[in-house]
């Protein structure tokens, strides 16, 4: 067999048609390598969404290199000689092929990286780790970025994101005047709801190939978490462009007010759902600027809204993944409020009597999904109410959610989440009372708990949670300007009635271990 010159690795999240790996590729003398390991499903307990749908969009986008006349070798999970490793699989195939160089774009995890950069090694072969020009700002610009700051925001890398790409700028200023429209945009529906029913998102019936692969996952890790019962995900760049005409055009347009709210069984709301789709990188996000930047322009959507979410796609996203491989490897670690609860059992059933959080998990674990208000402000609070470790919250969110991919989910769920980084992700704990949760929801219509009370047989747990957690970080609260307001409200409690609060909250954690 002739040598192989360059194998190019295509990773589970790399799935991009146009990408660098594939610069200069020669079908004549390069192969490109996929596998599917068992580990990427078992490191973390792996919701069966988001296994199948890595899975079915994997074998897609192999078919379509193949179409493309590209060379691919393919390892299935059900291959007999599948050792359920990348290195495993990379030294099966290298040892065959003998590759003269190995080529894939920068991972997604540290992990993955790692264990990619070590089994070259081994095996002898030079690795290129190309740039992802999936992203707008790649990782040494960020670092660049960052180099000399003593503090990092994301608001001042956007703005600076904007005026580079010219992306809702004019005559060299922001659009309508102002950098960020967020004050617009945090409506709740209040007693009546989302009143006509909103447009649901584009569904994608499985075809053959996916059919195969939700059978496969159904049997093969039967006893994961999660549902597979309404998988419906894009999974080409086709799908994925098509979900994306369908937001803009049905829910775009008041995606902007409602953007925080939530409501019993509406999962989507006015929510894109195309985070996955960009995360695997089917859907370019410059395609998504365009669109979404074009709607404003002709007059189809607010500002607001069109400002909203482009601030989540050129500034957040982008921000979070300098965040990351910045302070990889030891952001991991991070426990900056010396958090160490158990992660409640009920986060993998959804058996809990608390309203709103029977609500959100039980639909992550129906869909694999939940918006960011869900995650940070329900699911999320709690577990930092509650003082659970970080990184088992971390395990937690990169297992249930399909959009998960570690350098987007770790920043967002360790800093901007559980405030484990100290405040490089946040400018302080994103915490609040039950009242937060009924002003935003309806959860807690009909819930036997009152977010009104922190002490008592009705007393609300993020209630009591929220004080306790006020008087617990009295001290670190105070010295920050943002979280003072709440640190002194906290102080202002009574003796006795700050002794009933820690009671209650050492109570009611003991009652979830």
């Amino acid at each position: 067999m002739a040598r192989t010159r360059h194998l190019v690795l295509v990773l589970g999240d790399q799935l991009d048609p146009a990408s660098t790996a594939l610069d200069g590729f020669d079908p004549k003398c390069d192969a490109v390598w996929m596998a599917e390991v068992s580990e990427e499903s078992t490191h973390v307990w792996t919701h069966k969404a988001r296994i199948a749908l890595f899975l079915a969009a994997m074998r897609h986008h192999a078919d379509a290199l193949r179409a493309r006349g590209f060379t691919v070798h393919y390892t299935q999970l059900t291959d007999r000689a599948n050792t359920g490793t990348f290195a495993g699989e990379l030294a099966r195939t290298a040892k065959k092929l003998r590759p003269e160089r190995l080529i894939v774009v920068e991972p997604g995890e540290y992990r993955v990286r790692a264990a990619l950069e070590a089994a070259a090694r081994e095996l002898g072969v030079p690795l290129e780790v190309r740039v992802d020009r999936h992203f707008l700002c790649t990782i040494d610009e960020f670092r660049a970025h960052a180099d000399g700051r003593k503090q990092l925001r994301m608001e001042f890398f956007y703005r600076e994101m904007r005026k580079r790409t010219g992306i809702l700028m004019e005559n060299g200023k922001p659009a309508g005047g102002e950098w960020n429209y967020d004050a617009d945009n945090r409506e709740s529906f209040g007693r009546d709801g989302p009143g006509m029913l909103v447009p649901p998102p584009l569904a994608f019936e499985p075809d053959a190939t996916t059919r195969a692969v939700l059978k496969l996952v159904a049997e093969r890790f039967a006893e994961h978490p999660g549902s597979l019962a309404h998988f419906d995900w894009p999974l080409t760049p086709d799908q994925a462009s098509a979900a994306l005409t369908d937001f803009v055009e049905h829910r775009l347009p008041d995606f902007g007010r409602y953007q925080d709210a939530m409501w019993t069984n509406q999962p989507y709301l006015y929510h894109s759902r195309i985070s996955a789709a960009l995360n695997l990188k089917l859907l370019d996000p410059r395609e998504v600027l365009r669109a979404v930047e074009g709607a404003y322009r002709a007059g189809r959507v607010p500002l607001a809204a069109a400002e909203g979410f482009i601030r989540q796609i050129l500034g957040w996203r982008e921000y979070v993944r300098g965040v990351y491989w910045l302070h990889m490897p030891g952001y991991l670690d991070r426990n900056e409020l010396g958090a160490s609860e158990p992660l409640p059992r009920f986060y993998w059933t959804g058996d809990t009597d608390m309203n709103c959080l029977r609500h959100a998990l039980r639909q992550t674990l129906d869909y694999g999904y939940a918006h960011h208000i869900q995650r940070l402000m329900v699911t999320g609070l709690f577990a930092l109410l509650l003082g659970v470790e970080p990184r088992r919250v971390h395990e937690w969110y990169l297992a249930v959610y399909v959009d998960a991919v570690e350098w987007v989910e770790l920043p967002n769920t360790l800093g901007m989440s559980q405030y484990a980084d100290g405040g490089v992700m946040a400018s302080k704990p994103y915490c609040a009372s039950g009242k937060y949760v009924q002003r935003m929801s309806n959860y807690c219509t009909g819930c036997r708990y009152d977010p009104a009370e922190s002490t008592g047989d009705r007393a609300c747990p993020f209630t009591t949670l929220y004080w306790d957690f006020l008087l617990k970080h009295r001290a670190r609260l105070l010295a920050n300007p943002r979280a003072a307001l709440q640190a002194k409200n906290a102080a202002r409690l009574g003796a006795k009635e700050q002794t009933a609060i820690r009671a209650a909250a050492d109570r009611l954690r003991k009652s979830l271990l």
